[in-house]
């Protein structure tokens, strides 16, 4: 099985499960990458994703060998592994193990966090086969980095430390070598689970609408996807929790 997803106390971990490749996207991982996220968003026991890959790299990106054989590492209204264009409700966490390269990276960056090992690197070598990045690199890493870093990866093709990655804080949590970076990611996830999952969900959406619009347009488009949270069952649990001084039980509804 390429991809594998393990339930870890309301946290999918979802494994690229190609380690003799290097973790790199064929058609069957992006089959399995986009099932396991509509399993995430369908299944409420499910509150946060964590992507990674086996064997000690995250994904070394498009499988060129299967892409040559006529295979696509893109599923339709998902993208390429199916990732990087999908609208995912629900927080995702990439752990990153070894190297995240050209659609690996990509991947990495259609996640809202990154837990990566001190060792990681990261890079979009695409301008040295004569590609771009196409899969959310040339569009994301500029939003995430500044100008001139992120134009100095795009152009040259040279790998990203993590450690330089945190710096500028493309990366969230660092992992010591000899450490998991999976643990390290669900420790962070859990952090997430605690949260409303409305909530939660409301802020992605919230994000994605104001990128690119003038503030005018983003209030608007705030004003109408928080209408409904406002008369939630959830927001007047975390009202009553907090004034009992309790942990809230959220019902995502």
């Amino acid at each position: 099985m390429s991809v594998r997803t393990e339930d870890r106390d309301g946290v999918l971990v979802i494994t690229i499960n190609r380690p003799q490749a290097r973790n790199a996207v064929n058609a069957e991982v992006a089959q399995g990458i986009a099932a396991a996220v509509r399993r995430l968003d369908s299944e409420g026991s499910l509150a946060v994703g964590v992507l990674t890959g086996a064997g000690g790299n995250f994904s070394a990106g498009m499988d060129l060998k299967a892409f040559l054989a006529g295979e696509s590492p893109s599923v339709p209204g998902n993208g390429f592994g199916g990732l990087t264009e999908a609208t995912v409700r629900k927080p995702l966490v990439a752990a990153v193990d070894g190297w995240a390269l050209g659609g690996g990276f990509e991947l990495a960056l259609s996640c809202d966090l990154i837990v990566a090992a001190e060792d990681a690197r990261f890079g979009l070598p695409e301008v040295s086969r004569g590609l771009v990045a196409g899969a959310g690199g040339v569009i994301r890493l500029p939003q995430r980095l500044p100008h001139h870093l992120a134009m100095e990866l795009l152009l040259t093709g040279d790998p990203l430390p993590a450690g330089r990655a945190a710096e500028f804080g493309l990366v969230n949590r660092i992992v010591p070598s000899g450490q998991s970076t999976v643990d390290a990611a669900i420790e962070l996830a859990q952090r997430v689970r605690r949260n409303a999952p409305l909530a939660l969900a409301a802020v992605k959406q919230i994000v994605r609408a104001s990128q690119g619009v003038d503030d005018a347009t983003a209030f608007t488009a705030q004003r109408e996807l928080t209408a409904s949270l406002a008369s939630s069952e959830d927001v007047r649990e975390g009202a009553r929790a907090f004034a009992e001084k309790r942990t809230p039980v959220w019902k995502g509804r």
